[in-house]
């Protein structure tokens, strides 16, 4: 029948908007979900021993306190083990945590991690990595160092303290990408100060004082001269200085990076002339806004967030940012 034919067209359209409405209403519903009354969150360290990881993570559960509901945390400790780390992933996943901030040991390692999250239906976000690999997962943001903008600002101000500048690079380790990136502002640096300062050696300190020590003490003894001292962190400054200090060589400037408690110490001994500093306690109280924003308030913010980079010298210690100062951090990233 030619004249119902219209009828039939729009009774079809009615029920097609009908169920559109149907399901608006209950992606609306389903976006809006109550607040519980606690969540968990889970937190998967790299190595609890390095100190840049530990007032991470302790920044995040400071963060934890000032919640507008209660959540609480569970830190677990890779010990810098692959295996730990997966073991940790699927405890986690076993105790039905609500959501979980990863420290990854590299970025491979972490997009593997996250992985495993998305698999369980797990929110999960990232530190301290900008997981620059094909196939990270699906996270939810991630906040971490640009380690290479910390090499150039070493770099630089080593060219505006002293033109001419024959340095010593002691180096991080390499393989995990941490170095690397370091590396890829040094060279930054050098091509564009390159007529005022001069790398002489790299040599690896692995992290480590003992290590870093050892690779002063031999570029020393080898009659390699040089005028000033970039070490990768505090720890290898501690080295670095004792070896001069051994040497009779202790007036030679090092510049380091981080800005832990150690550092705003050596720069008040003179171990350290300036120290390109990067609040971690920012990093964990961010990497905790992140996962909280989304998991709670279903909020999803910036991919990427960088640490500020402030470089402070021995003269100017108003200027440091303390790695312990976990009020101050809280109150940094939420604008307090």
């Amino acid at each position: 029948d030619l004249h119902s034919f219209p009828t039939r067209r729009s009774s079809d359209l009615f029920v097609s908007v009908v169920f559109v409405l149907l399901a608006l209403v209950l992606t609306a519903w389903q976006s809006e979900k109550p607040k519980k009354d606690t969540y968990t969150f889970g937190y998967i360290a790299y190595d609890m021993t390095d100190i840049w990881n530990e007032y991470s993570a302790r920044a995040f559960e400071f963060a934890a306190t000032k919640a507008d509901v209660e959540v609480k945390t569970v830190v677990l400790d890779s010990k810098n083990s692959l295996e730990e780390s997966v073991t940790a992933m699927e405890s986690l996943i076993q105790q039905g945590v609500d959501g979980i901030s990863i420290f990854p040991i590299s970025n491979e390692q972490g997009a593997q991690l996250v992985k495993i999250a998305n698999e369980a239906d797990i929110p999960v976000t990232v530190e301290n990595f900008a997981m620059e690999v094909d196939d990270p997962g699906d996270y939810i943001a991630s906040v971490a160092c640009e380690y290479d903008d910390i090499g150039y600002a070493a770099i630089k101000y080593i060219a505006e303290q002293k033109p001419g500048a024959k340095v010593f690079f002691c180096a991080g380790q390499e393989g995990a990408g941490v170095y690397e990136k370091y590396q890829e502002g040094v060279d930054r640096g050098l091509a564009e100060f390159g007529d005022q300062v001069e790398i002489v050696a790299t040599l690896h300190g692995d992290w480590l004082t003992d290590k870093a020590y050892n690779v002063t003490t031999d570029l020393i003894s080898s009659g390699t001269e040089f005028d000033y001292i970039f070490a990768n962190n505090g720890m290898m400054a501690q080295g670095c200085y004792r070896a001069l200090e051994d040497a009779g060589l202790k007036d030679i400037p090092i510049v380091s990076t981080g800005g832990s408690p150690d550092d705003y110490k050596m720069l008040q001994e003179g171990i350290e002339a300036a120290n390109m500093t990067a609040p971690v306690s920012i990093q964990g109280v961010k990497t905790f806004k992140n996962l909280y924003d989304f998991v709670v308030d279903g909020v999803k913010g910036e991919k990427f967030t960088a640490l500020p980079i402030v470089p402070v010298s021995a003269d100017k210690l108003d200027e440091f940012i303390a790695w312990d100062d976990y009020e101050g951090a809280y109150n940094f990233v939420y604008g307090k």
